[in-house]
């Protein structure tokens, strides 16, 4: 993909990436639907900016509205990270339907664990986002110990739900995150009941 944004910014981020022993790979669309993932550190947010902006892309990042006070609000909103009410997340999800109407260049990057501890199951939202926008899911990711951070696969959501997470499941299965106890494998509570391999 071209590279779009500040020049300048993007050459931070690559020296930024390079310095601290990082290296990206992949690419992505310039519209769609970001999993970013394993979710286990508050660095996972650091090194998925650096990485858009390398690639010299913004991403719309859902983050929790509780964050967005004092200086770190002015730095999310600099980043063009989204503010989701979490208890009532319906009128902002609304809110970012209509804005990726069109064929202007528009990337959505949601962390679908939703919490950097273990939990049982990912939040569905990137997975009805992008049946209802019509846009390609790409699945974002970070891998610590060979220290690499980048896009995976896109696809587009099947309908078959079980199907289209195996796809997430095998893609994330030899990643690891900074903190490997905290990753939530990926499956929704919208599955089909059964057994899924951690």
């Amino acid at each position: 993909m071209a590279s779009r944004g500040m020049p300048v910014r993007g050459r931070i981020a690559r020296l930024a990436l390079r310095l601290a022993g990082w290296r990206t790979e992949g690419t992505v669309p310039e519209r769609g639907v970001l999993v970013g993932a394993p979710h286990t550190s508050n660095w996972d947010w650091v090194m998925t900016i650096l990485l858009a902006w390398s690639y010299g892309i913004d991403i719309r990042l859902m983050v929790k509205k509780e964050l967005f006070r004092g200086p770190l609000a002015m730095l999310l909103r600099a980043t063009h990270a989204v503010p989701i009410d979490r208890s009532n997340p319906a009128a902002d999800v609304r809110d970012l339907l209509a804005e990726a109407e069109g064929d202007h260049p528009w990337v959505l990057g949601i962390a679908a664990e939703g919490t950097r501890s273990r939990g049982e199951y990912w939040k569905s939202g990137f997975y009805r986002i992008a049946q209802q926008t019509g846009l390609p899911i790409t699945l974002a990711f970070l891998d610590v110990p060979s220290r690499t951070v980048g896009w995976g696969p896109t696809f587009h959501p099947t309908g078959d739900v079980k199907a289209d997470m195996d796809v997430l499941r095998e893609f994330y299965a030899d990643k690891t995150g900074f903190h490997p106890e905290g990753f939530t494998p990926p499956r929704l509570r919208e599955e089909p009941r059964g057994p899924v391999e951690d």
